[in-house]
């Protein structure tokens, strides 16, 4: 259990680390990404770019 926490914990800190190069790379800003502004704070919902990379993350582990 505690493994998997670690696992966790350690990729999202590698996407948060990652992100700004990703937006410069044009994910967060597809077709299905929403970003809104509530309670003073912008918010972003990646759903098209985490399924595009969800599944260049499956096609890669089949490759190997």
């Amino acid at each position: 259990m505690f493994r998997w926490l670690l696992v966790i914990l350690l990729a999202l800190m590698f996407i948060s680390w990652l992100s700004p190069l990703l937006r410069r790379m044009g994910f967060g800003r597809l077709p299905g990404d929403f970003r809104f502004r509530w309670l003073g704070r912008d918010w972003d919902v990646p759903l098209a770019s985490t399924l595009l990379l969800s599944f260049v993350a499956s096609l890669i582990t089949k490759l190997l």
